[in-house]
């Protein structure tokens, strides 16, 4: 989208059951210290650098398959999980 496509402003339903959506601003308006439209920009920046982060934490070498899990879980949310995958192979001595 261009500059010049960009409208003058955005709306957030905030009814019919969206209601979360205006504590989840306020929130995060209180933790940026800033007014509501810059707390939504803000956090939305910061939610592809803190997934991206949170992936290169997980693939560590130096962690066990047991830490990588719960800090999976730890920072799993309800809009974001991190699922972790491992493999097993295994090489018979006939293969060899």
């Amino acid at each position: 989208m261009s500059h010049n496509e960009t409208p003058g402003s955005v709306r957030i339903r905030t009814d019919d059951g969206n209601e979360w959506r205006f504590n989840a601003i306020q929130k995060a308006s209180r933790f940026y210290d800033c007014n509501r439209s810059n707390a939504i920009a803000f956090a939305c920046n910061d939610v592809d650098a803190l997934v991206s982060a949170a992936r290169r934490v997980l693939e560590r070498d130096d962690l066990t398959c047991e830490q990588r899990q719960e800090i999976a879980e730890t920072l799993s949310t309800r809009a974001v999980s991190f699922d972790l995958e491992s493999s097993v192979s295994v090489t018979t001595k006939g293969e060899m």
